[in-house]
């Protein structure tokens, strides 16, 4: 792909892979590679939409790291150079004098010598990759390894233990890009049954877009969102509908652009990005397409997602999610999710004019929901297949009575990463199973025995670390209508993670009262503490802190969310209070029995 060639777009902004514990997943992979294969350089790269190979994690020289991390190279060159390479099964040799790719401009190598190599001896610009596919066999991306330590290419014997090492890192790697994606669908899909939850009750266009704005935001990350409401003329009526940024007033300009346009798209059912850096649709003229882009840099926008709203044959209006100049790239997932919101939103408006549909948007309500539970539900079981293929390879080798100590630990590693997969994978059934309210059967619990139990449980871990562990519980019991399992799985949660976020020799208190119709139960440790910002999405599905000292805890970012949900199902409610640095607490209302 030639820089001068036509069709060569340069990508503009970062990759869509922002969730922080699948970068983190895959650099303890590379890592584990390097050390298990003894290469000192180690790197995963990994397919984007628009044709790019983007490098995500890598273990190597710090000018290595300086330059590949977050690079982008074009895919078809890989691929193209994949033909000319040496094929050692699951990994292919690309020898240095096939090398075709520009890795001037797209990768790096080392200044290592590369006259007179011996005979055997790695040569400077040797490649060892590992093709990555995903469970339809399409290519995801691949791992890369470089820089031998013992200097050679391997032998025929270390291409068999290599070959292992890259297929279970590449399983690992494959099941860890799948749950990015599929939490991604998780994510959308919730924002999905959101909007149309929020928008059934509301009575007027205002209402609605006050009570869905946060979760539209929220949900695709977005910086703000914009809402421009049409008129039975298609021209804009009334002001521009802002959530989660500055007041923004569109110039006459733009506004005749969204009244041009926003019925179009509406027709052809397409959302758009606009950029400065983007290819803008070819409706727009070049004066056009001058005053958006200096109306996006005069708000401080550096890409908008145009979708239109409607229903049947009628655009309501349109909707703009925006990002900053260092926004990530708006994904087909994000693209398709928002032009099916924007058809909810569109509903619903039709609804709020009309006064006369709301029958139809509580049953679309459910659909979402079920939608959503089956969405759960093929989460869990496309995990359980790779988990299962890791965590099998992990009992053969146990058995493999050759296997050196250090071996044994590497295995022990897989095994560790395994079961945090299978966690994954039971919080998700039980998100799954906590979806629907009405199979609640509540009776009287005594909330005493529970916390008693789940201290215990955690009193050897606490012991471990010098955390304290007080239950302060009145005299007479404390009953709750509830259902004894679920309310368990609230004290376990709350206590195990105040447990994990303290810090050596800190405190955690437990205690509960009741309070009029209610029982409060509150957990409060004085461990790292939750900034403001992570506090708005900390029961958010799949949600880890921004605190490195709470990301370098293992989780799986579901235990918060499955409190709120369990909470919320037995018609209570959850709040927190905390400080960076100093401690956090939680407080469950539920009704009393």
């Amino acid at each position: 792909m030639s820089e001068d060639a036509p069709d060569f777009v340069r990508p503009v902004r970062g990759s869509r892979w922002s969730d922080t514990q699948s970068r983190d997943a895959l650099q303890a992979i590379a890592e584990g590679v390097a050390e298990v294969a003894g290469f000192d350089l180690v790197g995963i790269s990994v397919a984007r939409e628009d044709g790019y190979l983007h490098t995500l994690a890598l273990v190597g020289p710090e000018e290595a790291r300086r330059v590949l991390v977050d690079s982008l190279a074009p895919v078809d060159q890989l691929l193209v150079q994949l033909e000319t390479a040496e094929d050692w099964g699951a990994l292919k040799f690309i020898p240095h004098d096939k090398l075709v790719l520009d890795i001037e401009k797209w990768g790096w190598f080392s200044d290592a010598p590369r006259d007179n190599v011996a005979a055997g001896a790695w040569h400077p610009e040797d490649m060892l990759i590992a093709p990555l596919e995903g469970a339809d066999g399409g290519f995801l991306g691949f791992l890369g390894m470089e820089l031998p330590r013992d200097g050679l290419v391997p032998s025929a014997e270390k291409r068999a233990l290599l070959e292992i090492y890259a297929r279970q890192a590449g399983r690992a790697v494959v099941t860890t890009l799948e749950r990015e994606r599929l939490a991604e669908r998780v994510r959308l899909a919730g924002t999905a049954a959101d909007i149309v939850r929020l928008a059934s009750g509301t009575q007027s266009p205002e209402a609605l877009l006050a009570e869905c704005g946060r979760e539209v935001t929220r949900g695709f990350r977005a910086d703000s969102l914009w809402v421009q409401l049409l008129g039975p003329d298609h021209r804009c009526d009334g002001p521009l509908h802002v959530d989660g940024g500055p007041t923004v007033r569109l110039p006459s300009g733009v506004r005749a652009l969204v009244s041009a346009h926003a019925q179009r798209a509406w027709e052809r059912q397409c959302v758009a990005v606009l950029a400065p850096d983007r290819p803008v649709p070819g409706v727009l003229g070049d004066e056009q397409v001058a005053e958006l882009l200096d109306f996006f840099a005069s708000v401080e926008v550096g890409s908008l997602l145009f979708v239109p709203l409607g229903a049947g044959p009628a655009c309501f209006g349109v909707m703009g999610l925006t990002r900053g100049h260092h926004g990530a790239e708006w994904s087909d997932e994000e693209s398709a999710a928002a032009l099916d919101i924007g058809r909810d939103l569109g509903r619903a408006l039709a609804n709020a004019r009309t006064f006369a549909r709301e029958h139809e948007l509580v049953q679309e309500l459910q659909d979402l929901a079920d939608y959503k539970g089956r969405l759960v539900a093929t989460v869990s079981h496309e995990l359980k297949n790779p988990l299962s293929a890791i965590l099998g390879y992990v009992e053969m080798l146990e058995s493999e009575p050759s296997l050196s100590d250090d071996a044994r630990a590497w295995i022990a590693a897989i095994q560790r990463g395994g079961d945090r997969l299978a966690r994954v994978v039971g919080d998700l059934l039980l998100l799954h199973e906590l979806t629907d309210a009405d199979d609640l059967e509540p009776a009287p619990v005594d909330l005493a025995p529970i916390v008693d139990e789940v201290l215990e449980m955690n009193a050897a871990v606490a012991r471990g670390r010098g955390i304290t562990l007080t239950a302060e519980q009145p005299p007479e019991p404390t009953l709750v209508l509830g259902v004894a399992r679920d309310l368990d799985q609230v004290v376990t949660n709350l206590v195990s993670n105040a447990v994990k976020y303290s810090t050596d020799g800190g405190s955690v208190t437990v205690r509960h009262e009741r309070v009029g119709d209610e029982v409060v139960l509150t957990c409060a440790d004085d461990g790292f503490g939750i900034s403001e910002a992570d506090q708005a999405q900390l029961f958010a599905e799949f949600f880890r802190s921004s605190n490195p000292a709470a990301v370098a805890q293992p989780g799986t970012g579901l235990g918060l969310a499955i409190v709120r949900r369990i909470v919320v199902r037995h018609g209570g409610r959850i709040e927190v209070e905390s400080e960076l640095g100093r401690g956090s607490t939680f407080r469950v209302y539920l009704p009393s029995a």
